[in-house]
C-alpha cells in the first residue's frame, strides 16, 4: 500500500506564519482600524477630534481666530512648549517624569541671555563664587556622562565649558549653542541621579525644579530682565518668516519627503511580500498631507500685515524648526536600535534587562535628550517674548509641555507614544490659549479650561488602556 507523502515542513511553516505575507484589502484595513479603536487603541484620534472641535468653536466665537495673522501668531505662540513636550515624550515613554524640564529650560535661557547681554563676560556678571560653582557643575556633568558612557552628553557638556572659559564675544549662534550644551549638562546630572543613584524621577526632578528656579533668580536677579530682542537673529527665531520662495521650497521638501518615505516603505514591503496597508489608503494619506501642506503654505504666503504698505508673509521659522525635530525624533524612535530599546524598556524594564539592553544607560539618556530639547524650546520661547526674566521656564511652562504630550496620546504609564503626539497636543493647548485670549478671558479661565482638557486626555488614556487590557488577544 502506497503511503501519501507528508507535506514538507517548510510548507507548514509558511502556513503558520502566513499572516506575515498577507496583505489586507482596503475594506479589510478599514474594518481592522475600527476594530482596534473598539479595543482601546485610540492613538491620537481623541486629540485630533478635540482640536477640530476647538477650532470650530473659536472660529464661531471670534471673527479674528482664523485670520492669517492670528494663525501665524498661533504657530509661534505654541512652538516653545511644543518643543519642550517633544523632549518630554522620550521620558514619558519609559514611564518616568521630568518635572524640572521647565526650569531647566529657564536656566539655559538665562545663561544664553546673560552671555549675550554681558558680551560673553559671565565671570563679571555672576561673580567669582557663582562662576566657579557653575563651571564645577558643568565639569561634574562631563564626568557623570563619561561614567554613564553617554559620549555625546560628555562632549556637549565640555563644549559649554569651552565657550564660557573662552570669553567669546556675544554672538547669537554661540548663545544658542551655549544654551543647548548647558541643557545637555543638566540632563546628564538628572539622568545620573535617576539611573545610577536610583532616586525616583518624580522626587529628584521636583527637587531640581526648585533648585533651577533658584539658579535662574541668582543669574538674573530679583525683578531683573535680560533683553534678547536686540539681536536680529535671536528675535527672528520665533518672530521671523521664510520668504515666499523659501516657504514653497519647504513645502516641496516636507511633502515630497513624506511621500518618498511612505511610498518607499510601502512598495518595499510589497516587493518583499510583507504586510502593509492597501496602496489606495497609502496614496490617500500622502495626498491628504500634501493637500493640507499646500493650502497652509499658500495661505501663509499671502500678505497678512494690517498696513498695506508693509509686507508680512511666509511660513514662520518655527515651522521648519518643529518639523526638523519631528522628523529627527520620529526617525530615532522608529528606525534605530536605540529607539527600539526605549520602547522595550518602557514596555517591560525587567524583560529588557534580561534581553541584554543597558537599562541604566537608556534611562539616563532620555533625560539628556529631554533637557537638550528643552533648551531649544527655551530659545524659541525667549525669542517670542524678547526677554528672559526670573520666571523663565516656571509657572505653566512645564505643566503645559507635559500636558501637550499626554493630550496628544503619549501614555503616562510608559511604552506608548510618538513624537507627533507632542505636536498635536501642543496645537490643542495653543488653540485653547489663543482662542480664550481673543475672547478676552482671564488667566483663571484659561487655566481651568486647560486643566479640564488635560484631565480628559488622562481619563481617555486610562480607559483605553483598561479596554485594551481586557480585549481578547
Amino acid at each position: 500500500m502506497t503511503e501519501t507523502p507528508a507535506k514538507p515542513v517548510a510548507s507548514a511553516a509558511i502556513t503558520d506564519f502566513g499572516i506575515d505575507t498577507t496583505s489586507m484589502s482596503t475594506s479589510e484595513a478599514i474594518a481592522d482600524y475600527f476594530s482596534r479603536l473598539k479595543a482601546g487603541q485610540l492613538g491620537a484620534l481623541p486629540a485630533l477630534l478635540g482640536l477640530l472641535v476647538l477650532v470650530g468653536i473659536f472660529a464661531g466665537l471670534s471673527e479674528f481666530f482664523l485670520s492669517l495673522s492670528n494663525i501665524a501668531n498661533l504657530l509661534a505662540q505654541g512652538a516653545g512648549q511644543t518643543i519642550i513636550a517633544m523632549g518630554i515624550v522620550f521620558v514619558l515613554l519609559l514611564g518616568e517624569i521630568d518635572l524640572s524640564a521647565g526650569t531647566a529650560s529657564g536656566v539655559t535661557a538665562a545663561v544664553m541671555a546673560l552671555h549675550f547681554v554681558r558680551n560673553g563676560n559671565l565671570l563679571g556678571s555672576m561673580g567669582s563664587g557663582v562662576f566657579i560653582t557653575f563651571i564645577v557643575v558643568l565639569a561634574l556633568a562631563v564626568l557623570l556622562a563619561v561614567l554613564l558612557r553617554i559620549w555625546a552628553g560628555a562632549a556637549l557638556s565640555a563644549v559649554a565649558i569651552v565657550i564660557i572659559l573662552s570669553g567669546a564675544a556675544a554672538n547669537p549662534w554661540i548663545e544658542m549653542l551655549l544654551a543647548i550644551t548647558v541643557g545637555t549638562a543638566i540632563g546628564c546630572i538628572t539622568g545620573f541621579l535617576v539611573s545610577k543613584i536610583g532616586m525616583p524621577s518624580f522626587v529628584v526632578t521636583l527637587a531640581l525644579f526648585i533648585i533651577w528656579q533658584g539658579v535662574i533668580l541668582k543669574f538674573i536677579g530679583e525683578g531683573g530682565t535680560l533683553n534678547v530682542s536686540n539681536s536680529e537673529v535671536l528675535d527672528k527665531v520665533a518672530n521671523g518668516n521664510l520668504s515666499v520662495l523659501g516657504s514653497w521650497i519647504l513645502f516641496v521638501i516636507a511633502a515630497g519627503g513624506f511621500a518618498a518615505v511612505q511610498l518607499g516603505q510601502h512598495f518595499s514591503r510589497l516587493k518583499r511580500g510583507l504586510v502593509t496597508q492597501p496602496t489606495p489608503l497609502v496614496l490617500f494619506k500622502v495626498g491628504a498631507v500634501a493637500l493640507f501642506a499646500a493650502v497652509a503654505t499658500y495661505l501663509l504666503t499671502i500678505n497678512r500685515a494690517p498696513n498695506p504698505n508693509i509686507v508680512i508673509s511666509g511660513v514662520p521659522y518655527v515651522v521648519p524648526i518643529v518639523l526638523a525635530l519631528l522628523v529627527l525624533g520620529t526617525y530615532v524612535l522608529n528606525r534605530t536600535q536605540y529607539g527600539r530599546h526605549i520602547y522595550a524598556v518602557g514596555g517591560n524594564q525587567e524583560a529588557a534587562r534580561r534581553a541584554g539592553i543597558n537599562v541604566s544607560k537608556i534611562r539616563a539618556s532620555v533625560f539628556v535628550i529631554c533637557s537638550s530639547v528643552a533648551a531649544l524650546g527655551a530659545i524659541v520661547y525667549s525669542s517670542k517674548v524678547g526677554s528672559v526674566d526670573p520666571q523663565a521656564g516656571g509657572l505653566n511652562t512645564l505643566l503645559f509641555a507635559v500636558g501637550a504630550a499626554v493630550i496628544g496620546g503619549t501614555s503616562l504609564f510608559g511604552g506608548k507614544g510618538r513624537m507627533v503626539d507632542a505636536v498635536i497636543g501642543g496645537a490643542v493647548l495653543a488653540v485653547v490659549t489663543n482662542g480664550l485670549g481673543l475672547l478676552k478671558q482671564p488667566a483663571a479661565v484659561v487655566n481651568i479650561i486647560t486643566g479640564l482638557v488635560l484631565a480628559l486626555a488622562a481619563t481617555v488614556d486610562a480607559l483605553s488602556r483598561r479596554r485594551a487590557a481586557a480585549s481578547p488577544r
